[in-house]
């Protein structure tokens, strides 16, 4: 049965009983993704400790949703602070961990290079060194992104197997950080029969993102002023709903759980190809949910500055074949459900249910 604070209890859907009462350890639980995982894993019935940083302004999802009274328990704490880290894992035993806590924004690691590599590698070392020590973790999830791959602007879909590579700050840092994984899967967390694997999503959206320097809610910041600055308006992504990355996410883990050696290693969850879309193309058809008409300027001030690549695609045949994990929602979907979220926070709908009432209908699909 699907569980979670308040409401009915509904027939299962997807993955049936498997997350019921599982001892999950998420590390980046108070990020835009790590809240929508929380909360699924809530309602999944899972009994779950969060260890992140605490969120820095009070506009964020999981503050705006009271999230934390959700938790077995919720930890504030450095990923780089290895001695906290493995005193929180340790004593709550998981048997799964997912490692989600990161320096995301690639502009940020411009500015702060030595700090991303240090949270996105070095952070990334740690939950791995802790979790060949700890005996009761029996399969892991790191998660990185899309940009590991050496990019060359291409309209090529990146497979798994793909040389890594990175110009900006951030990209190389996840791409080490994959590299670390690579050999601790291969050389220490396989041979104890824990198995973990990579997860390489597209750019994500959805209802409570924040964060600065991302397309959509730079969108929602801009709808008073009438005008948002885009850098490259002709940049093509492969943006994605929120729940479609993250339930693939927990699809491979519980493979992975299963003692299944060969779900171990690097992993796509992208949208379906040629649907991707360009920046400037989010846009309007956000301004065609709010009936808006935010106007476009060029920052051509951050082009001379900041590297980022035009093209950008995930070949995601692999999670298809043995995941049997495909997107439920394409990105005209993606992009009503996001707005539909936010025109809620708006009108001061309670965040909580109305977060969770999207979960819901997807996992009824």
């Amino acid at each position: 049965m699907l569980h979670g604070r308040y409401g009915k209890v509904i027939k299962p859907s997807y993955r049936k009983n498997f997350w019921k009462n599982k001892k999950v350890f998420l590390t980046g639980h108070t990020g835009f993704k790590g809240s929508w995982l929380s909360l699924i894993l809530n309602i999944l019935g899972a009994k779950v400790v969060g260890y992140s940083l605490k969120p820095k302004n009070r506009k964020n999802l999981f503050t705006l949703a009271s999230l934390d009274k959700i938790f077995y328990k919720s930890i504030y704490g450095d990923i780089r602070d290895y001695k906290k880290l493995k005193k929180s894992i340790s004593s709550f035993a998981p048997e799964i961990i997912i490692h989600m806590a990161a320096q995301p924004l690639v502009r940020q690691s411009y500015f702060e290079p030595q700090y991303t590599y240090e949270v996105n590698t070095l952070g990334t070392l740690n939950v791995l060194n802790i979790s060949n020590q700890i005996k009761s973790i029996k399969a892991g999830l790191i998660v990185t992104t899309d940009k590991v791959y050496e990019n060359n602007n291409l309209k090529t879909y990146y497979k798994e197997d793909d040389k890594l590579g990175g110009i900006d700050p951030y990209s190389s840092s996840k791409a080490c950080a994959e590299l670390i994984c690579s050999t601790y899967i291969n050389s220490f967390l396989t041979r104890e029969k824990k198995y973990f694997a990579t997860a390489r999503a597209g750019n994500v959206i959805g209802g409570g993102d924040f964060s600065h320097d991302r397309i959509v809610p730079d969108y929602f910041k801009s709808l008073k002023k009438g005008i948002i600055f885009l850098r490259y308006p002709n940049s093509i992504r492969p943006w994605q709903y929120v729940m479609d990355p993250l339930m693939g996410y927990l699809s491979l883990l519980e493979n992975l759980f299963k003692n299944k050696k060969k779900y171990i290693g690097a992993w796509n969850f992208g949208p379906k190809k040629n649907t991707e879309k360009k920046v400037i193309e989010v846009i309007q058809s956000l301004n065609k949910n709010f009936n808006n008409c935010v106007k476009i300027r060029i920052n051509q001030k951050s082009l001379k500055n900041y590297y980022e690549s035009k093209n950008l695609h995930l070949d995601s045949a692999k999670a298809k074949k043995f995941l049997k994990w495909e997107p439920k929602y394409n990105a005209k979907k993606s992009i009503e459900l996001t707005a539909e979220w936010h025109k809620g926070f708006v009108k001061g709908c309670d965040i909580f249910f109305l977060t969770r009432k999207q979960i819901l209908e997807y996992l009824n699909l």
